[in-house]
């Protein structure tokens, strides 16, 4: 019997963390080929490029956000140097994740929450694909801060759609006193591809650090 491969319309019409849990439980398995690989899905690959050409050596370990079956971990750390933590909501796709052998752990959280890691304890926090409409909006922001040294580095992917739709615009003006002025750059989210609806598709790399405290001397 044909079974109907999941694509564009599922990974671009998520609505909420829950969508996402169902989704993916039953994609994990055929997610890098059904979507990652037919529509040639350059992001990942995109946002480790971007990192490795800003970050120091002090930004780490890295926290993958929204690691999925971990494309972008895959990228980062082909010579396996690196210290890599993927998070993410499908304990699917991170099950997936691991076969590569590119992260040193793995968690399974639901990120718009408390994330269960201490102050100040990550150097560095990538993410390809997670936020945009449905998936993880700006406010998580708030959250990612607290987790992440000050000086870390932010290598993250918006969907150039709904940068200023879904609030994420205004959340940098917020919170411009903790982050040091971001580059945006723009790009295509897929590579050549027959399908035009994934050559519409735009990503914003928003590249930033948190700042550092100064310190203040009290005579």
């Amino acid at each position: 019997m044909y079974k109907k491969k999941l694509g564009y319309q599922e990974a671009y019409s998520i609505k909420t963390p829950g969508d996402s849990k169902r989704l993916y439980r039953k994609w994990a398995k055929t997610y890098d080929k059904d979507f990652a690989i037919n529509s040639n899905y350059v992001s990942p690959k995109k946002i480790s490029t971007f990192f490795n050409k800003y970050a120091k050596i002090t930004d780490t370990p890295i926290l993958d956000v929204g690691a999925g079956t971990g494309l972008v971990a895959e990228f980062l750390n082909q010579k396996n140097d690196k210290k890599i933590i993927g998070i993410d909501i499908s304990s699917e796709m991170l099950k997936e994740a691991k076969r590569k052998g590119c992260y040193t752990s793995v968690m399974v959280a639901d990120v718009t929450k408390k994330i269960r890691l201490k102050k100040d304890s990550i150097g560095a926090i990538v993410s390809a694909g997670t936020f945009t409409h449905g998936h993880i909006g700006p406010n998580v922001f708030d959250e990612l801060l607290r987790i992440i040294k000050p000086g870390g580095l932010f290598v993250l992917s918006i969907n150039s759609k709904y940068f200023i739709e879904k609030g994420f615009k205004k959340k940098f003006l917020k919170i411009k006193n903790k982050i040091t002025t971001p580059k945006f750059i723009k790009y295509s989210a897929h590579g050549n591809n027959r399908d035009k609806k994934f050559s519409k598709i735009k990503i914003f790399a928003a590249i930033f650090r948190k700042k550092k405290i100064k310190n203040i001397l009290i005579f």
